[in-house]
């Protein structure tokens, strides 16, 4: 007889296509995984505990280090949940600043996936491609607030610092290079039969799975369902704009990789009207109090991050601090489903089915 044995074997929590200090232990029947158990909170750092001790202006540097690929994001999602808990008016010239830099991070998140997700499942050259032109967004980052990564830029009532006509102006020469480059990716990706034998029909699910499990962006949409924040409930000033919402039919990576690099290209043309309508004088900070008490309340809202639904709910006692505080992480989220897609899977294919998800471990953890 055959006899044969189950083995247990650990990814990560140090391997590069864990996209962070994260772990999976797999129980593998030859190369057929049989069982997957995440482990996850070798990143926690405590974060929404924290911040119960530091002021509003003290936490958004805290919302840099969750999604560190995406930070402009977390910045707002947190200036907005004070502003509305306050009732404070945001000047037109601020709120067009972060919608713009959203943009702008959401562009550049994308393309760190991309790079990413190629390379995990065996292509070298699209990563530097996907690198090098996010620096062009990481350099016009840094022209505007001085950092690379962790942003620090948005404040409750507006934004730190004013951007100059030049910035603009080397926004607006970025949308169709990068519009050309996108053509350049398809043509060396997209269609290639080695990446389509790869991810097509891997990692599917359904729309009431995705429903049930509670995912949200490109991991929802992929299955048809049409929701999007920015379009369903708009916030800032994206009711202002003209864009489409990417939708998969199949439930599986190659859609999820098709959304993700469609929303580029919504990006671009949101950008584009944004640029055209862009104010051309104004206030970038609006009348906030010296000290930022919101009253006495609960508020939660919710915008479109690149990985899906970022909320922030906060609990105010008319402190300085807020008395609790709590982020919903898309992350955290979409990677409930990860268990059940994996069970019956191979080992190659865990990789692939991952890295699809697309998680930032600092958001997971928090």
């Amino acid at each position: 007889m055959i006899r044969t044995e189950e083995l247990l074997l650990n990814v990560g929590p140090q391997h590069p296509s864990t996209h962070g200090v994260f772990r999976i232990i797999v129980k593998l029947d030859g190369e057929v995984i049989i069982e997957a158990t995440p482990v996850m909170g070798y990143l926690h750092r405590g974060t929404e505990k924290l911040a119960e001790d530091l002021s509003y202006t003290q936490i958004i540097p805290y919302t840099d280090r969750m999604d560190y690929v995406s930070a402009m994001t977390n910045n707002y999602v947190l200036v907005h949940a004070v502003e509305t808990m306050m009732e404070l008016a945001v000047p037109e010239r601020a709120e067009y600043l972060r919608l713009v830099v959203m943009e702008l991070q959401r562009i550049a998140s994308h393309l760190v996936w991309w790079g990413t997700y190629l390379l995990d499942i065996g292509a070298m050259s699209p990563f530097l491609y996907a690198f090098r032109d996010r620096e062009t967004i990481v350099n016009l980052f840094n022209e505007l607030c001085g950092a690379r990564l962790t942003y620090n830029y948005m404040r409750v009532g507006g934004v730190k610092w004013d951007a100059s006509d030049a910035w603009l102006d080397k926004v607006r020469d970025f949308i169709p290079y990068m519009e050309k480059k996108l053509i350049e990716y398809d043509k060396l990706v997209s269609g290639n039969e080695i990446f389509l034998a790869r991810i097509r029909g891997v990692g599917a699910y359904d729309a009431k799975t995705a429903i049930d499990y509670g995912l949200s962006g490109a991991n929802l949409r992929c299955t048809g369902v049409d929701w999007d924040i920015r379009r369903a409930k708009p916030y800032s000033l994206y009711d202002r704009f003209d864009f489409d919402i990417p939708l998969g039919t199949n439930g599986d990576c190659y859609d999820r990789y098709l959304i993700r690099l469609e929303e580029i290209r919504q990006s671009l043309r949101i950008l584009t009207q944004a640029l055209q309508q862009f104010p051309s004088g104004g206030e970038t900070m609006g009348k906030v109090p010296r000290v930022i008490r919101p009253p006495a309340g609960e508020v939660y809202v919710s915008i479109e991050s690149p990985r899906g639904e970022i909320g922030c709910h906060i609990v105010s006692k008319g402190k300085q601090e807020p008395y609790r505080l709590k982020f919903r992480r898309p992350s955290f989220v979409n990677l409930q489903i990860l268990p059940k897609l994996l069970v019956g899977e191979t080992m190659t294919n865990l990789i692939t089915i991952l890295g699809g998800i697309d998680i930032v471990v600092g958001e997971v953890d928090c």
